[in-house]
């Protein structure tokens, strides 16, 4: 049987996914996108933060209150796969998604919560 320590190591150690995702409000269809090189991170953080009222995004936040949490998705739109070359760079493949998903789904004004195009501090 694995000791407490054993299982911490290894959850510390396993591959964590990078890649872009996605906090969906289904009633007005606004979101806001993210990447992290730690996709379940930033994820639950998001989660958390509105559940408890402190979203530092006051806009995400105040639709949050009035719709609730039953009309908003928190979804992972695409994860980097890593490549077999060895040159292969998990930041500038995220680097290249950023780019390709913001202008895909363009998260600004009226569209989205996100108010700059690094979207990687979403």
């Amino acid at each position: 049987m694995k000791s407490r320590q054993d299982i911490k190591r290894e959850y510390k150690e396993r591959d964590k996914p990078a890649g872009i995702f996605q906090v969906k409000n289904l009633a007005n269809g606004r979101i806001l996108l993210g990447s992290s090189l730690n996709l379940e991170g930033p994820l639950n953080s998001h989660k958390f933060m509105l559940t408890i009222g402190r979203h530092r995004n006051e806009e995400l936040q105040k639709d949050w209150n009035t719709f609730g949490p039953d009309n908003f998705v928190f979804e992972i739109l695409e994860v980097v796969k890593p490549g077999s070359d060895p040159g292969f760079n998990v930041h500038d493949e995220l680097a290249l998604l950023e780019q390709i998903w913001i202008e895909k789904l363009e998260p600004f004004g009226e569209r989205g919560y996100n108010r700059e195009p690094n979207i990687r501090k979403a």
